[in-house]
């Protein structure tokens, strides 16, 4: 049967008038005959635009034009179209960032659709899921944590089918991957981060590394600052966005909305740089584009790339050709030297790092310091006398 999109009227019921969406469907003797699937009451959707919008939000059409309105023919392909309306759309039940929706299509479409599209989406089998996930490591050469990124998109496809009822099993559920990451950022002392600021030439890099290290803002939020967001008399800086695909997007989460720190030795060097800077109005980048006269702010990649690489191997940083090293290994740096060598309290550091769970900050952002373990063992054996006791 050739694909439908119905037609929508108002049927008087029990609970009131309601949106009925009618559509055709074939009879065993192959009749054609109406059919129709209630939408919603009138009174919750007074205009016929917005009934439609909830036929979309609910995949009524996916299922008026799957093989069969039962659970179970649904191909993949369809299933996981409708994730990307209802998930991603303006019905969506939490806005997703303008980069989240980039990056889930692209495992939708470039991953999951070539490789499950064609099938049935209640005819694919955990085990061959998978064995496909596992070829995605061995043989694509994917990092693990991809691999599990893309089967947590998977697993939330089939959690919206079985809510909106396209389908009644989720065969990703018993699937495992691995999604321990062995990526391990380079750390850079502040020993370091001093004699990096003495090779760079320009005070806007200057500057720029210094406010990172110092605040271990991400570096999407970092350019993103205006002169109005550095509140000198409060000792703060506001946190309220982030510069994504060339223009303000919202902050990565909703707890990394908010405030940094503004200590006055840093907030000394800020005001020595907006007294030189051309762009010094409120509304002004803090770390403008001078090549885009202050339109813009700096592109961290191409300052990582042309500046903050050659002067970290300068100093000594250690970085191997290909390895990843930027602006975010300062936010690393932050964090491993306030827990490991200054001593400051966890929730502290989770704190000005503006991470959620305090396991992020400690498990990925702070690493093992081997000179604090072998001290560490050193205050036990002293503890336990060890000297006097191989004398004896």
């Amino acid at each position: 049967m050739a694909y439908q999109r119905g037609s929508l009227r108002q049927v008087p019921r029990k609970e009131g008038d309601t949106w009925v969406l009618r559509y055709r469907v074939r009879t065993a003797d192959g009749r054609r005959v109406e059919n129709g699937l209630p939408v919603a009451l009138v009174r919750d959707f007074p205009s016929e635009k917005a009934a439609w919008r909830e036929v979309d939000r609910q995949g009524l059409l996916t299922r008026i034009n799957s093989n069969a309105p039962a659970p179970g023919r649904i191909r993949f392909d369809a299933l996981a179209e409708h994730y990307l309306r209802a998930d991603f759309g303006e019905d969506a039940m939490r806005p997703k960032a303008e980069g989240t929706t980039h990056n889930m299509n692209h495992i939708v479409r470039d991953y999951l659709l070539p490789r499950f599209g064609k099938e049935g989406a209640e005819d694919i089998k955990p085990l061959d899921i998978q064995r496909w996930l596992k070829s995605l490591h061995t043989d694509k050469e994917l990092a693990w944590t991809t691999v599990s990124k893309i089967r947590g998109v998977m697993l939330r496809i089939y959690k919206t089918g079985i809510l909106h009822e396209l389908v009644s099993r989720n065969p990703v559920q018993p699937v495992e991957t691995r999604c321990k990451t062995e990526y391990r950022a380079i750390l850079v002392t502040p020993q370091q981060t001093r004699a990096i600021l003495r090779v760079l030439s320009q005070p806007l890099h200057r500057i720029l590394v210094l406010t990172c290290a110092a605040t271990a803002l991400r570096a999407s939020e970092l350019v993103a600052l205006r002169w109005a967001d550095v509140q000198f008399g409060e000792g703060r800086i506001s946190v309220s966005k982030r510069w994504s695909r060339g223009k303000d997007g919202a902050t990565k989460t909703e707890g990394s909305d908010g405030y940094v720190p503004l200590h006055p030795h840093l907030a000394r060097h800020l005001r020595a740089w907006h007294a030189r800077t051309p762009y010094a109005k409120k509304t002004d980048f803090v770390f403008p584009s001078f090549k885009a006269q202050g339109k813009v702010p700096i592109s961290p990649g191409v300052f990582v790339a042309d500046h903050l690489r050659k002067a970290s191997l300068a100093v000594g940083v250690q970085i191997p050709d290909g390895y990843r090293y930027g602006l975010h290994s300062l936010r690393h740096s932050l964090s491993h030297h306030l827990v490991n060598k200054a001593r400051v309290d966890p929730k502290t550091v989770q704190g000005i790092l503006r991470h959620s769970r305090i396991q992020t900050t400690l498990d990925l952002y702070t690493q093992k310091d081997p000179d604090e373990a072998r001290a560490a063992q050193g205050a036990y054996l002293r503890a336990l006398r060890t000297q006097t006791m191989t004398r004896q």
